[in-house]
């Protein structure tokens, strides 16, 4: 068992006890579940083994929290690096490769190209470097999938191809990674 009261997050559910996000994963600091819980925003699910207390009262910290009320989550996502990468396998849409990730202007900028969903791709830097400001045609270069808008369904899904390091046993029936990844 992990010593510090601080090492015990709780994972986050919607309404409908599926986790907000996969990647990075929702959870909460102890802190903010508590007073979750108090506020009477959330549903204790699981409980760890820990427990916190005052000179009146004690409490097991949970482990496992679900909102009451649904949040959509349908929205459009916000368009960051990380969301960028994550839509894109984490994988330069050139070559394949994971290491030194960058993000190319498909239309380059100075031809007018936007920085938008549809237009950015992850590059590593060689890559960039490599197509520099060219069009794809010129540089002879391609990418696997072509920009796009991503859903947040489908940014949690691909999420799921990246389980965090640490899982506790009582996360395990609300996520849901390939089995080969759960070992």
């Amino acid at each position: 068992m992990l010593a510090s009261a601080d090492k015990f997050p709780a994972l986050v559910l919607n309404a409908d006890y599926r986790p907000l996000s996969y990647f990075p994963l929702s959870l909460w600091s102890w802190q903010d579940a508590l007073k979750s819980v108090f506020l009477e925003r959330v549903d204790i699910v699981s409980e760890y083994d820990r427990v916190v207390h005052s000179p009146s009262f004690e409490m097991r910290l949970p482990s496992v929290i679900s909102l009451k009320r649904y949040i959509q989550q349908d929205k459009r996502p916000a368009f960051t690096r990380f969301n960028l990468f994550l839509r894109d396998g984490f994988t330069c849409q050139y070559c394949g490769s994971s290491d030194d990730l960058t993000f190319d202007h498909v239309l380059p900028r100075r031809l007018g190209g936007q920085t938008s969903w549809e237009n950015i791709t992850t590059a590593c830097a060689p890559c960039n470097l490599k197509k520099g400001g060219r069009l794809t045609h010129e540089a002879r270069m391609f990418p696997d999938v072509k920009p796009y808008v991503p859903t947040m369904q489908v940014l949690n899904e691909k999420g799921r191809g990246f389980p965090p390091n640490y899982l506790h046993e009582s996360w395990r029936d609300f996520l849901y990674w390939d089995a080969e990844l759960e070992t």
